[in-house]
C-alpha cells in the first residue's frame, strides 16, 4: 500500500487478495511503521461485509460495538491460525470455531405466490451469523487452501496478503498498480544513481 494513500487515508480496504480469508487480514495494512485499521466501527466492518458479498443484516438492528469486537478478535483469530500453518506450525482452533457455530442453520421452505423454495436460515438471527461466513473462508483457507502460494507482499514495507492464482504462480505484490510500481520506480532511481 503505497504511502500516499496511508496519509490521505483510504476509507475502504482493498479486496486484492483473491481470498476472502485473506481480504480479512487486509482490513489492517500499511507501510514502514505506519498502520491503518479500516475497521474503526462496526458500520466499517458492515460495509466491509456487503462488500464482500456477505448480508451482515440491517445496520440498525445492529449491535454495532459487538459486531466491531467480534470482527477484531475474528481478523486476529486468523491471521495467528495463517502465520502459523504458513510457518508449518500447529495452531489451536477453539476459537475460529466458536465462529463457524454461528453458521448453524436449519431449512426452511418459503411459498410465495410465484415460487416455493426451501432456503437455509440460521439459527442465530444476529449480524454476528455474518462473521461465521467469513470464519468459513479462513477454516476453508486453512484445511485446503496450497500455503506455497498464500503471500506476503515482497515490498519491505507492506503488510498486504494475497492469494496468487496467476497462472506462472510468480505474483509478488499485493498490487502491481501500488506497490509493484512503487518496487520498479526505486529501482529505477538506483539504476539513475549508478549511472551518474
Amino acid at each position: 500500500m503505497a504511502d500516499s494513500e496511508l496519509q490521505s487515508g483510504p476509507a475502504e480496504p482493498m479486496l486484492l487478495a483473491d481470498h476472502l480469508a485473506l481480504d480479512l487480514l487486509n482490513t489492517e495494512a500499511g507501510t514502514g511503521g505506519q498502520r491503518i485499521d479500516f475497521w474503526r466501527n462496526g458500520e466499517d466492518v458492515s460495509r466491509w461485509l456487503q462488500r464482500c458479498g456477505i448480508d451482515g443484516g440491517t445496520p440498525e438492528a445492529v449491535d454495532q460495538e459487538a459486531l466491531l469486537a467480534a470482527a477484531k478478535d475474528l481478523r486476529a483469530t486468523a491471521r495467528e491460525l495463517i502465520e502459523l500453518r504458513k510457518r508449518g506450525e500447529q495452531g489451536d482452533p477453539q476459537r475460529l470455531n466458536s465462529y463457524l457455530a454461528l453458521q448453524q442453520s436449519v431449512p426452511v421452505l418459503e411459498w410465495t405466490k410465484d415460487s416455493v423454495r426451501l432456503v437455509r436460515r440460521g439459527l442465530l438471527q444476529s449480524p454476528l451469523h455474518s462473521l461465521g461466513k467469513v470464519a468459513e473462508a479462513v477454516a476453508e483457507l486453512l484445511a485446503t487452501g496450497e500455503f506455497e502460494l498464500v503471500r506476503q507482499c515482497e515490498h519491505p514495507d507492506c503488510v498486504m496478503w494475497f492469494y496468487d492464482r496467476t497462472k506462472s504462480h510468480r505474483r509478488r505484490w499485493c498490487s502491481m498498480a501500488l506497490c509493484g510500481n512503487r518496487h520498479k520506480a526505486a529501482e529505477f532511481r538506483k539504476r539513475q544513481q549508478v549511472e551518474k
